[in-house]
């Protein structure tokens, strides 16, 4: 192995570990925030027994597979989404450092993902998506044009527009033909939050990326739970992924696309 290629899985390697040890700081902001508790004070703590947890029981993806995936005082079983949310986290931070290297606008970006990751597992907790991560995400993407040569302070002020202006027609629709609500406000300031980030060109294939998985998802989960359409799946979830794949394939999608004309 050659020196430059030494020194790039050293690069990754790192860049995965930090992911890790963020994703651990994640987990406790998915439990803690939606409970309007302080993600900083107490330290971790088991939520069976409530004693802390020790810095050597914490240590993301080994101390979960050291202690067996229970907890070192009361034997409970810990979920297995608790490491997985820590390496989907640091896979995710390796992905944005290999797309766009080390760079003004990778903390953004780092930053992005890890506010999809925190908003999708509290909406498929929950079904919402707190304020306290869109609304300063929006701020967050706003402020990124200033370091992202691609993206213009056009592009995310559209973006914001355009991307929580449609979804807030669409639920005003719902909401005339059906009575009834069918789309959070949360869904409006996640798609504002994704149309700051990426620009107002992403907002639409975003919706449609999100609308395709929603469909191959839901329409499984609706058979195998014998629902006859009354099934609440959270949009959330689908949003960030559509973000997500475009963020990092946007690209090559548009070009594959119009490889076709």
């Amino acid at each position: 192995m050659n020196s430059l290629m030494t020194t790039l899985v050293v690069l990754l390697g790192s860049v995965f570990v930090f992911g890790t040890l963020v994703g651990s700081f994640l987990n406790v902001c998915i439990y803690r925030i939606p409970a309007g508790k302080s993600v900083v004070r107490p330290r971790s703590f088991c939520p069976t027994c409530g004693k802390p947890i020790a810095w050597y029981q914490n240590i993301p993806i080994f101390s979960y597979l050291f202690l067996r995936g229970c907890c070192f005082n009361c034997g409970v079983k810990i979920s297995l989404r608790y490491p997985a949310i820590e390496a989907l986290t640091g896979a995710l931070f390796v992905m944005v450092v290999w797309s766009f290297g080390i760079a003004p606008w990778t903390p953004f970006y780092l930053l992005f993902v890890a506010g999809l990751i925190t908003i999708t597992f509290i909406d498929l907790d929950h079904q919402i998506i707190p304020d306290v991560i869109s609304l300063p995400g929006i701020l967050v993407g706003l402020l990124s044009v200033f370091f992202v040569p691609w993206i213009t302070w056009v592009d995310s002020i559209g973006g914001v527009l355009l991307g929580g202006g449609l979804l807030y027609l669409v639920a005003e629709l719902y909401f005339l033909l059906k009575k009834k609500e069918g789309m959070g406000g949360g869904d409006i300031k996640l798609l504002a939050m994704i149309g700051a980030f990426l620009g107002w060109k992403a907002v639409f294939p975003v919706i449609f990326l999100s609308s395709l998985i929603g469909t191959m998802v839901g329409i499984p989960l609706m058979y195998f739970t014998k629902s006859s359409g009354g099934l609440a799946i959270p949009f959330g979830p689908f949003l960030s992924v559509g973000a997500v794949i475009w963020l990092f394939w946007g690209s090559s999608i548009l070009s594959w696309y119009f490889s076709f004309f």
